[in-house]
């Protein structure tokens, strides 16, 4: 089985494939001080769980926006899976032109995500990951990275207003029955929630007039199933897209 790490700023997911199959996932805190020990005996009983032993794995990919975590899961690979991950940086090879200006800045994730999404429509894209941030991200329709936004993600947005406003509290992320709200909490909630699906529109329709595409538009990520049913232009959502795109690199550079 194939063991996927995707290290994200708050969690990290692991995810078992067989062959082209996830047949198992799981999260957890992404801690940076948690030990290559500490690692292995949270990933112990999630393998039994999946019925999955260490000698089981042919091999492990990494991605990861968090640098310190990369040596720590590296040993946990070595010392304690028998295996050489693939950790996935900017030298990787992902069948994919990179067009940022700078290609080591681009974080690993976003690329990712474009050659799951690349591979799975074959199109222009824009590929919107709700994470710590968010990031919005363009396609062309041969397949190359052309770049994209990064915004302030959701949580990280509510926590902001709560924790800079004294007489603001902290609120679920919910939308409230109307936008013209009549209470602070749902006046906090529309103007978090509803004001999200507005910068995503946003974004996407300057993305559309900005190319001349049509692009389809693909969500993922955590809280992709708060905003997608809201927005006019997500036109498919896709949680595991960022663990498929890590598969299919493994495959390539496997090969």
């Amino acid at each position: 089985m194939l063991l996927a790490i995707d290290v994200g700023n708050t969690n990290t997911v692991f995810a078992l494939y067989a062959a082209q199959k996830l047949t198992h996932s799981w999260r957890m805190t992404t801690d940076l001080e948690r030990s290559e020990q500490e690692w292995f005996e949270a990933l112990q009983p999630e393998l039994a769980a999946a019925g999955c032993s260490v000698d089981q794995l042919y091999g492990v990919v990494i991605s990861s926006v968090a640098p310190p975590l990369v040596p720590v899961l590296e040993r946990l690979c070595q010392h304690h899976l028998a295996q050489a991950p693939l950790v996935i940086d900017a030298e990787t090879d992902f069948g994919m032109s990179n067009g940022y200006d700078d290609p080591k800045q681009l974080g690993v994730d976003r690329i990712v995500n474009a050659v799951a999404a690349y591979a799975k429509y074959q199109s222009a894209l824009i590929v919107v990951d709700f994470g710590t941030a968010t990031t919005v991200d363009y396609v062309s329709a041969d397949g190359a990275f052309c770049g994209g936004v990064i915004a302030p993600g959701l949580k990280l947005s509510a926590e902001a207003l709560a924790g800079n406003a004294s007489q603001l509290p902290s609120v679920e992320l919910d939308y409230p029955p109307k936008v013209i709200a009549t209470n602070t909490l749902q006046s906090m909630q529309a103007g978090i929630c509803y004001g999200y699906v507005g910068l995503v529109d946003g974004l996407v329709k300057r993305m559309r007039k900005e190319t001349g595409a049509s692009a389809r538009v693909v969500a993922t990520g955590g809280l992709s199933s708060l905003i997608a049913p809201h927005s006019e232009t997500i036109d498919e959502t896709d949680p595991n897209l960022t663990l498929e795109g890590m598969r299919l690199i493994f495959e390539r550079n496997r090969r």
